[in-house]
């Protein structure tokens, strides 16, 4: 079953797990469960997805229960009046805050631009040599897109030298290869934490947010970096 996080007569959100499609796709084949089915099945009626979460990532996935809402949503996320926040856990250690304002090509060439905020909420130092070091550090941050470029969030941690870890291809193979090996970690640290908006129809602010899957605990646990 789905973690639902929130649901009305037009909209229901859920917590979506890290490795789940959001919908079927020409370039995941070998997926058979799709959150859009998975969710349809479970409270009995369509949805329509009105944003779009990576395969790898976890975390708050807004759904429409109707196609005029969902044309509002969109427009909504398009808009930048969707205050998104994510939370990732990157290598090394990050600045107390960051504004990341670098424009991203898309792949028919067009260049859009593309601002995150970022925040380092804790970080630390664990005794994993990955290469030349003895140690290795890390950091848990809170980044807030103001813009939806595809991967963007990915994009601008590795532009400033702090990939998220589990992030094949814009992130670092020596780490990604030591998680998967030693720590049998096969996923990508990227949480989306919350959504905040005002309702389209009731104009009520609504604030959603989802708690972390078990996965993401582990790996803030291994690397000392849950918040106590």
């Amino acid at each position: 079953m789905l973690e639902i996080l929130y649901q009305d007569e037009n909209i229901v959100a859920i917590n979506k797990p890290h490795g789940l499609l959001v919908h079927q796709s020409s370039i995941a084949r070998d997926a058979e469960e799709f959150a859009l089915q998975l969710l349809r099945d479970q409270i009995g009626q369509n949805v329509w997805p009105a944003h779009r979460l990576d395969r790898k990532t976890g975390g708050v996935l807004l759904f429409s229960l109707d196609q005029e809402t969902n044309k509002i949503l969109q427009g909504m996320f398009r808009d930048n009046e969707m205050d998104k926040k994510y939370l990732a856990i990157v290598r090394g250690y990050f600045p107390d805050e960051l504004k990341i304002d670098y424009p991203l090509k898309k792949d028919n060439g067009v260049i859009q631009e593309a601002l995150t905020y970022v925040k380092c909420i804790n970080k630390a130092e664990v005794d994993f040599q990955i290469g030349t070091h003895p140690t290795s550090r890390y950091s848990l941050i809170k980044a807030n897109p103001q813009t939806g470029r595809m991967h963007q969030i990915r994009k601008h941690l590795a532009h400033v030298m702090h990939p998220i870890i589990g992030d094949r291809p814009h992130g670092c193979n020596k780490q990604n290869r030591y998680f998967k090996n030693e720590l049998e970690m096969d996923t990508m640290m990227l949480h989306a934490l919350s959504l905040e908006f005002k309702h389209p129809y009731s104009k009520k602010a609504i604030k959603i947010e989802a708690s972390f899957q078990l996965e993401f605990i582990r790996m803030l646990n291994t690397l000392n970096l849950l918040l106590k």
